[in-house]
């Protein structure tokens, strides 16, 4: 387990490009913190990282799933929040939708903890002072080398 404090929004982009720099073709990265923490902002800086427009990166609040072009891969943004049941997850074809042929976000991940894949980057964001702290949990070794390279 990793924690940064980003002091504000700038420094919180920041911390999302480097992330994002990162990360590679089958890469699932679950994001939880409470309304307002600034998932989908993260979410941004890293697409940005992997070559999407910051732009064409929205919350996926109502679409449940937003996908992005990147330079050399896809980007699958999924928001589970308005999601009540596993029946509602296989509608959207979750699991068909996270494949290894993409990098994967996924916010609200926590409400359906046992859809989640068995290895996945866990990124907690909460309010430090005016600022974020953003820890990141590795679940498997690919993970725990990634943590490495932030």
């Amino acid at each position: 387990m990793k924690t940064f404090v980003c002091k504000d929004l700038a420094a919180t982009e920041n911390f999302g490009h480097k992330l994002g720099g990162v990360l590679t073709v089958g890469d699932v990265v679950c994001l939880t913190g409470d309304l307002g923490m600034g998932k989908t902002a993260l979410v941004k800086a890293m697409a940005t990282a992997q070559g999407v427009s910051a732009g064409d990166v929205t919350s996926p609040t109502f679409s449940l799933l937003n996908i992005y072009d990147g330079k050399n891969v896809k980007l699958k943004h999924f928001d589970l929040y308005r999601l009540n049941s596993e029946e509602e997850l296989e509608d959207i074809g979750f699991d068909e939708e996270l494949s290894d042929e993409c990098i994967a976000f996924i916010e609200w991940s926590e409400l359906f903890q046992e859809a989640l894949p068995e290895e996945y980057l866990q990124v907690t964001i909460e309010q430090e002072g005016q600022g974020r702290k953003i820890t990141l949990t590795p679940h498997g070794k690919h993970y725990e080398e990634l943590c490495e390279k932030v």
